[in-house]
């Protein structure tokens, strides 16, 4: 599947920073975009904040299923402490579907300690829970949400390992919509290094007194 702007993208989780701002992101970009959360009030209140923000009547919010059996691609950027949860509650619906996966295995409070799970990252247990039919792609860890909610352009490029070439071309043309420069850094056993930056990231931010340290790729024609 190749991604289009008829496409309707999920994101679960959306009433976070991540995916609220990259909700936004796509929003503004005309893409059909679903908030999805586990308290669909919440879902629906934030789909509202950012309707009224862009000024248009598209975003919509529902609960996390709903949102996953109505769209296309699926965008998972839930706290690690829910990823195994959401993704148990919607697996039976992602037949067919595309799994973007922003998940980083952060565990309070040593963010500044990369800590992966055994299967080796978020994204590769991810790919455990909901089985290898399912075409999974690993995006977005390094970006941070306070560049995602303003217009400016974002000094923060992104890495996108998956399932399949099909897979990352999916992640590398929203990355591309939501005004983002993307790479695609191979299989998704690649997904370890760009979640584990993000605790780089993290520390460099404590360290050196940012709030938004990101990563670049050299050496190759942009």
């Amino acid at each position: 599947m190749k991604y289009n702007s008829e496409k309707t993208v999920a994101v679960l989780g959306g009433t976070g920073k991540e995916g609220k701002g990259l909700a936004y992101r796509w929003a503004k970009a005309g893409i059909p975009v679903i908030i999805g959360s586990r308290n669909m009030e919440k879902a629906k209140e934030a789909a509202q904040e950012l309707n009224q923000k862009l000024s248009i009547s598209t975003l919509r919010g529902d609960d996390n299923l709903t949102a996953a059996k109505i769209a296309d691609i699926i965008v998972l950027t839930v706290p690690y402490s829910a990823h195994r949860e959401t993704l148990e509650a919607i697996k039976s619906v992602l037949a067919g579907k595309i799994l973007i996966d922003v998940t980083v295995p952060l565990t309070p409070p040593k963010v500044t300690k990369v800590q992966m799970p055994p299967a080796g990252s978020a994204a590769r247990e991810a790919q455990e829970i909901v089985g290898d039919s399912i075409e999974i792609a690993a995006a977005f860890q390094n970006i941070s949400y306070e560049h995602l909610m303003n217009d400016n352009d974002v000094d923060c490029d992104v890495l996108v390992t998956g399932t399949s070439k099909e897979a990352r071309v999916v992640a590398l043309d929203l990355v591309k919509s939501a005004g983002l420069i993307g790479w695609d850094a191979g299989a998704l056993e690649n997904s370890m290094v760009a979640e584990g930056l993000t605790s780089v990231l993290i520390h460099i931010n404590k360290m050196y007194g940012s709030t938004h340290a990101g990563i670049r790729i050299t050496g190759v024609t942009r």
